[in-house]
């Protein structure tokens, strides 16, 4: 039985045919073509009036998708590796990985249809005016760190990252299980290799960056004579020597663009830690430096101005050396000098008393002096007095003793919120 319209069109092309009317009068009351009038008067002819039924009328679209994909689709959403996936991202892992090219509009029928929500949250926050981009890359990078239970396991730890105000690439990535000094060197680190010196960067008011207030005016004799008016942190110390401009941000709000690269990746990583069997710390790491090659290639943006204003880490840097904490020291008459009430003292005794020294500390170096350029290696004083340490020996490298173990939990793994 044919619909009203199909009906109305069957009694003008008849009439059409019997000579009541024009083909040009049936094109304007139809809206078409005169051509299109002659097509359908022909086949009318020879097929009569049922040939004014569209021809796929009952039929399924070409395109409509086959159950057994339907079925397919519905099935990997359920499995524990894309069960917690956003549909964006559902969608271009089922291309990725599984060979189903779908569109977004169709994927989202079909797990809206089979009552599936998209985990990625939607929250109705306070609309703030958004700052312009910087116009090159490299001219300012915002740092931050986000805690998320990121291997769904009930525990939380840090991620720490770098992200570029022109283009919104992540220039480093580390986590750990606080947000902490090892962590925000760790992504300098990464930075340095990969892109160079940025020109400013763009931190909370953490103590890893700026002192707190009750210690910003103590400033030491030393750091007097040296032109110094306030402290400052390890890591501002490391910054303000690669010439990079350091300044807070007055609220979340002002680093916009870091806070949504944590939603993007609290809703990407748990499902790229799940397909990838990634469980701990140490894994996350290794697979970062190469997922953030992958965020860029989707979400990084044009620059204004095409000109990369990162300027290359000059031959003279050694990254160990610099990426580390450093203190100045003078020895006494038996080389002993002191860090945090724990006495060292330098293996070898040609150093004449009063000498000038630089102290390193790190987990990759553990403790070591330099003079002149020179290195010597230190012992806790402590050990060598009880007669557990012999100097003549002891491979100092192949150990960390533990009085340097708590030196850099002290220093390098302490939360920096809890500062």
């Amino acid at each position: 039985m044919l619909k009203q319209k199909d009906l109305k069109r069957a009694t003008l092309i008849e009439a059409c045919i019997n000579g009541k009317c024009t083909i040009k009068q049936v094109a304007n009351a139809l809206g078409i073509s005169e051509r299109r009038v002659k097509q359908i008067k022909k086949e009318v002819k020879e097929n009569g009036v049922k040939s004014i039924q569209h021809g796929n009328r009952g039929r399924k679209p070409k395109n409509t998708i086959p159950e057994e994909t339907k079925n397919k689709i519905l099935e990997l959403r359920s499995s524990y590796q894309y069960e917690l996936s956003n549909f964006k991202h559902f969608q271009e892992l089922l291309k990725e990985r599984e060979n189903i090219d779908i569109s977004y509009s169709a994927l989202y029928n079909i797990l809206h249809n089979a009552g599936i929500k998209s985990p990625k949250k939607h929250h109705k926050t306070k609309l703030h005016h958004r700052r312009k981009r910087k116009e090159s890359e490299g001219m300012m990078l915002q740092a931050d760190g986000t805690p998320f239970d990121w291997f769904g396991d009930g525990n939380k730890y840090s991620l720490h990252g770098f992200i570029d105000d022109a283009t919104g690439k992540i220039t480093g990535l580390y986590m750990c299980k606080n947000e902490c000094l090892l962590g925000y060197l760790e992504v300098l680190r990464q930075t340095l290799e990969n892109y160079g010196i940025p020109i400013s960067l763009y931190p909370d008011k953490y103590s890893v960056f700026f002192p707190p207030k009750k210690v910003n005016d103590h400033v030491t004799i030393e750091e007097q004579l040296n032109g110094r008016e306030k402290s400052i942190t390890q890591f501002g110390r490391i910054v303000e020597e690669l010439g990079i401009n350091m300044f807070p941000a007055s609220s979340p709000q002002a680093k916009g663009r870091i806070e949504r690269l944590w939603e993007t990746l609290q809703s990407r990583l748990v499902t790229e830690f799940r397909i990838n069997n990634i469980t701990t710390i140490e894994q996350a790491n290794k697979f970062l430096l190469e997922y953030i090659k992958i965020y860029n290639s989707k979400f990084a943006v044009e620059p204004l101005n095409k000109n990369n204003v990162f300027l290359k880490l000059p031959k003279r840097y050694n990254l160990d050396e610099l990426l580390c904490v450093k203190f100045e020291r003078t020895i006494d008459n038996a080389g002993v000098f002191s860090i945090s009430n724990s006495k060292f003292q330098i293996v070898d005794r040609n150093l004449p008393p009063k000498t000038r020294i630089s102290v390193y500390l790190s987990q990759k170096m553990g403790m070591l002096v330099k003079v002149n350029k020179k290195v010597y290696d230190v012992q806790p004083l402590e050990l060598i007095s009880k007669g557990k340490i012999d100097n003549n020996s002891l491979d100092y490298h192949q150990w960390l003793p533990d009085v340097v173990i708590e030196l850099i939990n002290e220093f390098y793994l302490k939360d920096a919120k809890a500062s």
